[in-house]
């Protein structure tokens, strides 16, 4: 189905659908999650094909990216996962990260590590790293050090606190600067978190307690309205010793 792109923001897109673009639109189209370009006939590089079904969205100038509620994670370039160490082998560790195949992660990819050097990684650990291989060709690769060898944040999660999945749409949104989820949970409680693209959140606060209410909101925020979130806030500050 072919349709003008402006035309079908905020409405159902289908994998195959064709969102097109005025002849004289000047400014260059970024792509995001769910959208490919048009890559032959009449319309190509003029033109976006949906790959999987969902809600157009659009941010200015010329963003568009496809909201669905999927859940199965795509290994990305560039992208930051939690993942689970699942096995040694040799110098590579393997690990889980939600998608069609494990990732391995060489030892070396640690900040300070060498051979004598060996970071303290041990099978069910949790590790927050980047992709710097993923595609479909070749063996997912991670890494826990940036260009510069430094970890940034990233490494081996500390072993307390909470994991849990939510969809990946979800963990898009907390991931915004301007989350209001985020900012008025913070306010409410002092929490630790972690938020991979790959819908994996772990999460610490000062309880127990704590730690279950703020995995329970970040949960749920997907499915409520702003004004919803307005009254769960305000009935959790209530509450708050």
């Amino acid at each position: 189905m072919e349709r003008l792109a402006a035309g079908a923001v905020s409405q159902v897109v289908l994998p195959g659908d064709l969102l097109t673009f005025p002849p004289n639109s000047g400014d260059r189209v970024l792509c995001g999650p769910g959208l490919r370009r048009q890559g032959c006939g009449q319309l190509s590089g003029h033109a976006l094909v949906a790959c999987k079904s969902g809600v157009l969205q659009h941010k200015e100038p010329s963003v568009y990216w496809v909201e669905s509620q999927q859940k199965r994670y795509v290994p990305a370039k560039g992208e930051y996962v939690i993942g689970i160490v699942t096995m040694k082998s040799g110098d590579i560790f393997k690990v889980d990260v939600g998608g069609s195949e494990q990732a391995s992660l060489s030892y070396l990819a640690f900040e300070g590590a060498t051979k004598r050097n060996r970071p303290n990684v041990q099978v069910g650990d949790l590790v927050f790293a980047q992709f710097v291989v993923a595609n479909k060709d070749m063996e997912p690769e991670l890494v826990c050090i940036d260009s510069c060898g430094r970890s940034n944040g990233m490494g081996v999660i500390g072993p307390d606190g909470l994991l849990f999945k939510v969809s990946l749409s979800i963990a898009r949104k907390l991931l915004s600067p301007n989350c209001e989820v985020m900012k008025n949970l913070g306010e409410l409680y002092p929490f630790e978190i972690v938020v991979g693209m790959n819908g994996r959140i772990w999460v610490k606060a000062r309880t127990l307690k704590h730690t279950l209410l703020v995995a329970n909101v970040l949960e749920s925020c997907g499915n409520m309205t702003a004004e919803q979130r307005r009254h769960v806030f305000k009935k959790l500050s209530e509450n708050v010793p």
